[in-house]
């Protein structure tokens, strides 16, 4: 997959960092528990959406170009897939 391809997933996951960021700031100043855990669910479902946006384009590559092969198949990218649901 071509770095531009997946420009969006970088920011989505630029975006993932900062909110992380905001979480391990919230713990350090001492907030609300249940704050913490909504914006940790956040940060988690952003990555989730991060890891299938880049699984979704490696089947799309698979089905445009079987045989040009950069060595992950189906099977492969069907694991990563179950890995993150």
């Amino acid at each position: 997959m071509e770095p531009a391809e997946l420009s969006d997933v970088v920011k989505r996951l630029r975006r993932a960092e900062g909110q992380l960021r905001g979480v391990i700031r919230m713990i350090e100043e001492g907030r609300e528990c249940a704050d913490v855990v909504t914006q940790l669910a956040a940060v988690s479902r952003a990555l989730d959406r991060a890891g299938f946006a880049i699984i979704a384009r490696g089947l799309q590559e698979c089905a445009r170009t079987p045989a040009k092969g950069d060595g992950t198949t189906t099977e492969q990218l069907e694991r990563l897939f179950l890995s993150l649901a």
